[in-house]
């Protein structure tokens, strides 16, 4: 199952209370996209750091800042949990006895097979769970860095079960699109097939190359221009949280890492054989997909 919401859009979808749980990032940037889209008329947030929940009550986009997750998400229509892909689950059991009847939950996590199938039932019978992901994000983490333009024009997937409300479905494909995404719905297993390929791959490759790197001369990153920056700029993002992700996604990373390999192993045999015509086959194939992505 694979699907682009239709054009042209309807009106926003206004949510009475919006919920958003262990805010980053993203976190931040829904809530910020949320109250400048007049998408919720209330929105709560419940913070890990206890100190960040004062400065994030001072902000014009925030109408709460809950003590505890469990009464962020009383009377919430739609929650966000918006925690590493390993504390999701745990959470959605957490607060599942404190939510209101018909509420329905979802998350920005960016492996999904687990996470939407084992999220149902985290949050019980009486409500409803939707995995979905932007596909948006920086280098740059927490909610001081969020941006209400952050989803314009990027990709949300949207995983359902096939046993999976369809209101529910509806309510959260909705806020993305209220919030400027472009929602595709996805079967979780085939979600983390394409991300280990188009996100996961690409941050081990900045990652590796940067290590790589670290072991030469320290002078010779002075030298570097734009490519080198270009390349390797995710090469900055926070290693536990990506070691979280490369983790749940571990079986779909190898096997993109694998095939990596092949394409690798071949432009090191054109070169080794002065095999130009290779090598500029594989240099026009990466061109001609480069100029393809929608950037």
């Amino acid at each position: 199952m694979f699907g682009w919401a239709s054009r042209p859009q309807p009106a926003p979808t206004v949510i009475s209370q919006l919920t958003i749980l262990a805010p980053g990032l993203l976190g931040g940037s829904i809530a910020r996209a949320a109250r400048e889209k007049e998408v919720a008329r209330r929105i709560v947030i419940w913070a890990r750091r206890p100190e960040a929940r004062p400065a994030l009550a001072a902000q014009p986009w925030c109408d709460l800042a809950a003590e505890s997750p469990e009464l962020a998400v009383r009377s919430a229509a739609l929650v966000v949990i918006a925690a590493p892909v390993d504390a999701i689950l745990p959470l959605a059991a957490q607060v599942a006895a404190h939510l209101a009847p018909g509420a329905v939950v979802t998350d920005v996590g960016s492996v999904k097979a687990k996470i939407s199938s084992e999220g149902p039932a985290a949050v019980g019978v009486s409500a409803h769970f939707v995995g979905s992901h932007p596909m948006a994000g920086s280098e740059q983490t927490g909610w001081e860095h969020g941006s209400a333009k952050l989803f314009e024009r990027r990709t949300c997937f949207v995983t359902p079960q096939p046993a999976t409300d369809h209101h529910a479905l509806t309510l959260v494909s909705h806020f993305w699109r209220d919030l400027g995404g472009e929602v595709a719905t996805v079967e979780p297993q085939l979600h983390d097939e394409i991300v280990a390929h188009i996100s996961h791959l690409p941050q081990a490759l900045a990652s590796a190359l940067c290590a790589f790197l670290a072991g030469k001369d320290s002078s010779w990153r002075d030298f570097a221009g734009s490519g080198l920056r270009d390349t390797t700029r995710i090469a900055g993002s926070d290693p536990k949280l990506w070691r979280t992700i490369l983790q749940q996604n571990r079986e779909p990373v190898l096997a993109a890492l694998r095939q990596f390999q092949q394409e690798l192993s071949g432009l090191e045999a054109a070169l080794s054989n002065g095999d130009w015509k290779a090598v500029t086959d594989l240099l026009a194939r990466g061109q001609a997909y480069r100029r393809g992505l929608r950037i």
